[in-house]
């Protein structure tokens, strides 16, 4: 840090002190957020270093930093560059099997039906567009839907470098499933063991590398799979995804406590299959009912991560491998998505802190 002039650092560092965030609930200085702070004369340049690229407020963040800096005595011009140090596991323990991926984030349902797959998907390459480092893991052994979802052909030629299995790359993330070694017609029959080993050997010979997110894709329920995940990874915390009416609620909350039980934090409900918006006259529909998840997840203590609505593009682009935040960006579903990965990025975030601070999460941040 360097200055000339009558502005101190630490007079900048004291105004910016008053800025906080949001999601972690302290202030952007004792976080360490504030980077390369040059003062000469009347202007001030600092870097603000986030800990996501996909912080749903990292633009509100910005402009606060920037006029608190603005009201000083002296100040004339303000630059602040955003940067971006993904928070995740502090640090890598002996005979972690993915030792670059800095959070997992395992999305669940409690039955199938409700689209889990497709956000997933869609959570993955939105966390991508905002810019950081993500990989997809289709763990769903026996019923695998990926490849098609992201356009890659199943089976596909897999390359494999040093022993380890290459991931394949579509819309910017990398992606593994078995649908790429079995085809679209072969079934996977396979008992519990076998799903552990095949989901152990997608962990350990997969070569990962370096990522800020890996999402994975668990098949409905509370099986084999999920058991597997939960055992192997030091997850980040489950995103559940359900449907508005009750019974999909019921399932969901079986699944959500057998995550508690295995002390995995829940990062959020995601509620699909919303609402619907009549393409001739406009009017909404509540096919499925409406708002069942949010209150769900109030009574549940979890956070509510945002709304889904049925829009027949998430099907046909699904279909078409190139899913809907690409494909129509600027439709609502697409936005709906984008919001929702920027909520999980935040709870991940927030995770992070607080394991850093010492706290165990049960439930997840509130």
């Amino acid at each position: 840090m360097g200055s000339t002039g009558n502005i101190t650092p630490e007079q900048v560092l004291a105004a910016l002190s008053k800025v906080k965030d949001p999601d972690l609930r302290a202030d952007i200085v004792s976080l360490g957020f504030i980077k390369d702070l040059v003062i000469d004369g009347g202007k001030v340049s600092f870097t603000l270093e986030l800990t996501t690229p996909a912080c749903p407020v990292k633009r509100d963040m910005q402009e606060a930093a920037e006029a608190a800096v603005r009201q000083l005595p002296g100040v004339e011009e303000v630059q602040v560059k955003l940067a971006y140090n993904v928070r995740g596991r502090a640090g890598v323990s002996p005979g972690d099997l993915l030792p670059g991926v800095k959070n997992i984030i395992p999305v669940a349902s409690g039955k199938g039906g409700v689209g889990k797959s497709t956000v997933a998907v869609n959570l993955a390459v939105s966390l991508r567009l905002e810019g950081a480092r993500v990989g997809l893991l289709d763990a769903d052994i026996t019923g695998p839907n990926v490849p098609l979802m992201v356009g890659l052909p199943s089976p596909a030629p897999v390359p494999v470098l040093d022993n380890k299995i290459l991931p394949l790359e579509a819309h910017g993330i990398l992606v593994m499933s078995i649908g790429f070694f079995t085809g679209e017609d072969t079934p996977a029959i396979y008992r519990g063991p076998m799903v552990h080993n095949a989901i152990r050997q997608f962990l350990s010979q997969v070569e990962w590398g370096q990522l800020d997110y890996l999402v994975i894709d668990l098949p409905p329920g509370t099986g084999d799979a999920a058991l597997s995940v939960c055992q192997l990874l030091p997850l980040t915390g489950a995103v559940m995804v359900a449907t508005p009416q009750d019974v999909a609620l019921l399932d969901v909350r079986k699944a959500l406590m057998m995550f508690r039980r295995l002390n995995v934090p829940i990062l959020g409900i995601i509620e699909n299959f919303s609402f619907f918006y009549c393409p001739h006259c406009g009017e909404r529909v509540d096919i499925f009912g409406h708002g069942g998840a949010e209150r769900a997840a109030e009574k549940l203590d979890v956070p509510f991560l945002g709304s889904v609505p049925i829009d027949p593009r998430v099907r046909e682009t699904g279909d078409a491998g190139t899913p809907v935040v690409i494909s129509h960006p600027d439709s609502p579903v697409a936005e709906a998505f984008r919001n929702i990965a920027r909520q999980v990025a935040a709870r991940a975030s927030t995770v992070a802190h607080l394991r850093s601070s010492g706290l165990t999460i049960i439930s997840g941040p509130h």
